[in-house]
């Protein structure tokens, strides 16, 4: 038998066990009364927050599935500096066309999540997760991009040393790359679209193709225009693509370390033992001060837990240090917000109201002085985000993803659950865990 228990798939096993439960629970459902159902509805709840929490937490880790940052998986951290050069000045506009260009040679490279920006008005910080070899993350970064124009027949009609510049302009016939080509890019450029009137010239960059514009007349000037584009935004990045035959200012490795992807894993192992830790501790004081509501409030705290990751993973998300200190910070502004609930709730049965009443009136009145704290923190988030950098905007993604998280769980799924328990009987005024400490 244990053999044969042994071939079956945990997946097929988990369905059948799925199956068993439904079936019994339908019978249950049928011959239970009103109260019964509601009853019944509660603890099916409850179960399925606890399997879905279980399955995602621990057999199926959702935050394996979360991209990480340099910090929590190793790689490469690289900051360049440029420099003035004959005919290569620094300034803004060229200073974002050097980014551009490195991010896409960065895409080549299958880097997830790489953090690609810039320092100040001469520096571009590169950070490159997972990457093992660092010096060939550096050559491709400050390599020159190989940039031709090739005709039909194969024959290679100019490079990206006849490229004076590549830009764009507006017509009547929609959005324009112009270039201007050196004398000598412009003779052989005459010369070839002489004799390739009707028919294409393709521009290979690092001899992948990019364009391949049709030539409709001869250009004897040196100053050619490829047509074709919708929007300011495609021609632009047209323009950057081929002005990365060569970076348009001087680069220079200021600083170049690999981070340790041992250091990482480390990292992440104490989070998420701090992390345990704090819910742990979260989940005990709950139960101890406010028994059968604080259990519902750990469960809320499950979902929490779980949308908050899922809304990582949805957005693809680049997790950090900051990030998950953002995550611990928020379990315990989740849980806030129900205590805030039960003392407003304590309150209301003070006064002699139902505990129907007092439940409805406490949602009510706590929910202005959560939505107040709540947004202060937002704000405060939002500042974070607008100013900062790196792991910064990380920690305040992280915190804002969670504050919306708990004000789901503690406005919907607590009050929900609470109903439940109310007219399923299980939580009656005369055995309140409020006049406990009445």
């Amino acid at each position: 038998m244990g053999d044969i228990m042994k071939t079956i798939p945990p997946q097929a096993i988990a369905a059948l066990l799925v199956l068993v439960i439904g079936v019994i629970f339908f019978f249950m459902w049928r011959r239970a009364n009103r109260v019964g159902r509601v009853r019944l509805t509660f603890f099916l709840i409850l179960g399925i927050i606890a399997f879905s929490s279980y399955y995602l937490l621990f057999e199926a880790p959702i935050y394996d599935r979360i991209n990480r940052g340099l910090d929590l998986q190793g790689g490469v951290h690289v900051v360049l500096e440029a420099k003035d050069a004959p005919g290569a000045k620094v300034d803004d506009r060229s200073m974002n066309e050097a980014v551009d260009i490195i991010r896409e040679r960065v895409d080549k490279l299958g880097v997830t999540e790489p953090l690609i920006q810039r320092e100040g008005s001469r520096r571009i910080i590169v950070e490159l997760p997972g990457v093992k070899n660092a010096q060939e993350a550096i050559d491709v970064i400050g390599k020159p991009a190989y940039l031709e124009f090739v005709d039909e027949k194969g024959n290679v009609v100019i490079t990206g040393t006849d490229l004076k510049k590549a830009d764009i302009a507006k017509t009547e016939e929609g959005y324009v790359v112009t270039l201007e080509l050196n004398p000598e890019g412009a003779k052989k450029f005459a010369k070839a679209t002489s004799e390739n009137v009707g028919k294409r010239i393709a521009i290979l960059l690092d001899k992948e193709i990019i364009s391949a514009p049709e030539v409709r007349e001869p250009i004897p000037d040196g100053r050619a225009q490829i047509t074709g584009y919708d929007t300011a935004e495609t021609a632009y990045k047209m323009s950057v693509l081929l002005n990365s035959g060569v970076l348009p200012v001087k680069l220079d490795i200021i600083e170049n370390r690999s981070v340790s992807a041992t250091l990482g894993q480390d990292s992440i192992a104490r989070s998420l033992s701090a992390g345990a830790i704090g819910v742990a501790l979260v989940i005990c004081f709950m139960l101890a001060y406010y028994r059968l509501p604080g259990l519902i409030a750990d469960f809320a705290l499950g979902v929490y837990v779980l949308l908050l990751l899922l809304a990582l993973k949805a957005i693809n998300a680049t997790l950090t240090l900051p990030g998950v200190a953002g995550i611990i910070l928020s379990v315990g502004m989740a849980v806030d917000a129900n205590v805030l609930i039960f003392e407003r709730m304590r309150e209301e049965l003070r006064s002699g109201k139902t505990l129907w009443s007092a439940m409805n009136s406490g949602f009510s009145n706590a929910l202005r002085a959560i939505w107040d704290s709540n947004i202060t923190t937002l704000i405060a988030a939002g500042v974070l985000f607008w100013l900062g950098s790196g792991p910064v905007k990380g920690f305040a993604v992280t915190l804002s993803l969670g504050i919306a998280c708990s004000m789901l769980t503690a406005v919907i799924v607590t009050k929900y659950l609470l109903r439940l328990l109310i007219q399923g009987n299980l939580l009656k005024k005369e055995q309140s865990w409020i006049l406990k400490w009445v």
